[in-house]
């Protein structure tokens, strides 16, 4: 069925992009689950154009850059491409299949952020409200600052923290936080899948120690999802995964995501492997820490890291990514109001607060936004959304061109690779129309 040319002509601002694709997303939401393939002609992509990304896979697979990996293109509410490439795990001689199921690490925070605004439609709380509403110990909060003389001192932050700050990574909490304090703490790392407490266990511990920035000031990529986690126990009375489950994963009928997998789904999920130019791939270990297996088969579950633990599909994700690419709802099941869709994606960061990893971006409520094309200086669309994980997975989705790309491997670290840069090329080649 030929596709409705107007929807590829939508305006750039956020704001008037959804409103347009609102009107014109009904006919994408009877598709099942998941995503029904349609010829990729029928939606303005090339075939022959698409060989290029599948050509330029597989050759990174068998050049050894890569173990495996599954790509997801869909546009227009079908999906275009399904490439699935190399192997789930190359010692075993195990395929990557469509079913593979990934450690999506940071793409964790997209989902939890989706759910902090489920419970502000519902009226259980606010995103300007502030953390200590729901986690009193936040009430006082302190920062690490250098003072004159080059001497570390603690200080009184200069605001409360509140649910937006985290939710655009500027409450000041980062990641590996320094000094004695924050060595004593045992709060290391990202990775909660081995802890033996809840989450509100340790984000209460957290709170005890000094912060990178004054709330407000700066992006500081860090805890921020798993405290906003946190925040969504006490205002839904229920543990994360509980709350997930019942407000976005059953509905959208996301049934391989989790955040221990059980154990009949134990021989889905991919092996990792890191990378280095100078030595190839090599296997992480199979038991313990953040690359292996067992944490999250055998682990304790009892931590819900809403900053990165979940485990997913390349369909599950393309099902969430399609919901937000049609205004919050999917399959005739509504999740959030196309409005809450609008404010999470369109920049937060005050004048002053800078992306730090990209020119022409900002930061929504939970993704990475394109505002300057020219400056961001790669294909892509103003007002795009987006992020990734630790494990080298990544997604965008790009209204504009009715678009929605998921990309999952298991790769960590992965120095060297251009994978990422070569498949946002490859993506946006194949569209002529």
């Amino acid at each position: 069925m030929p596709h409705n040319k107007t929807r590829s002509r939508f305006p750039r601002t956020c704001l008037a992009a959804f409103a347009a694709l609102h009107l014109l997303a009904a006919s994408c939401l009877l598709e099942a689950k998941p995503l029904k393939p349609a010829p990729p002609q029928s939606l303005g992509i090339s075939s022959e154009r698409l060989e290029r990304l599948d050509n330029t896979f597989s050759e990174m697979v068998e050049s050894g850059q890569l173990p495996g990996a599954v790509v997801l293109v869909a546009r227009h509410g079908k999906r275009a491409h399904l490439g699935i490439y190399g192997e789930r795990d190359q010692e075993a001689d195990a395929p990557m299949k469509r079913d593979t199921i990934f450690r999506i690490a940071s793409q964790t925070k997209a989902i939890v952020s989706v759910g902090a605004m489920i419970l502000q439609e519902e009226g259980k709380l606010l995103i300007n409200d502030p953390v200590s509403k729901y986690l009193p110990e936040f009430a006082k909060t302190t920062v690490a600052e250098t003072n004159e003389s080059g001497e570390t001192v603690i200080v009184p932050a200069k605001r409360p923290i509140t649910i937006r700050d985290l939710l655009t990574h500027t409450s000041g909490i980062g990641y590996n936080g320094k000094g004695p304090a924050w060595e004593a703490s045992g709060i290391g790392g990202w990775y909660f899948a081995d802890r033996e407490e809840p989450i509100r266990e340790t984000v209460r511990r957290m709170a005890e120690l000094p912060f990178a920035a004054h709330p407000g000031e700066r992006y500081v990529y860090g805890y921020n999802t798993d405290i906003l986690g946190a925040v969504l126990e006490v205002a839904s009375g229920k543990s994360l995964d509980v709350f997930l489950r019942e407000k976005i994963l059953d509905p959208l009928e996301m049934n391989d995501t989790h955040f221990y997998l059980p154990q009949q789904k134990a021989d889905r999920l991919s092996v990792v492997y890191s990378y280095k130019q100078d030595r190839g791939l090599e296997r992480a270990p199979d038991a313990g820490g953040m690359s292996g297996q067992g944490q999250y088969l055998d682990g304790p579950r009892q931590s819900f890291s809403g900053g990165a633990g979940l485990l997913s599909t390349a369909d599950d994700y393309a099902i969430f990514l399609q919901m937000l690419l049609d205004g919050g709802e999917y399959n005739g099941v509504r999740i959030l109001s196309r409005k809450s869709v609008e404010l999470m994606t369109c920049n937060h960061l005050a004048e002053g607060v800078k992306f730090p990893w990209k020119d022409g971006a900002g930061f929504g409520l939970g993704f990475r936004v394109v505002e300057d094309l020219g400056r961001f200086g790669e294909p892509g669309s103003v007002g795009e959304f987006s992020w990734g994980g630790a494990y080298h997975s990544t997604y965008w989705v790009d209204p504009a061109e009715d678009l929605l790309v998921v990309y999952f491997t298991q790769v960590r670290p992965a120095g060297g690779l251009d994978d990422h840069a070569k498949l946002r090329a490859l993506v946006y080649q194949a569209i002529v129309d």
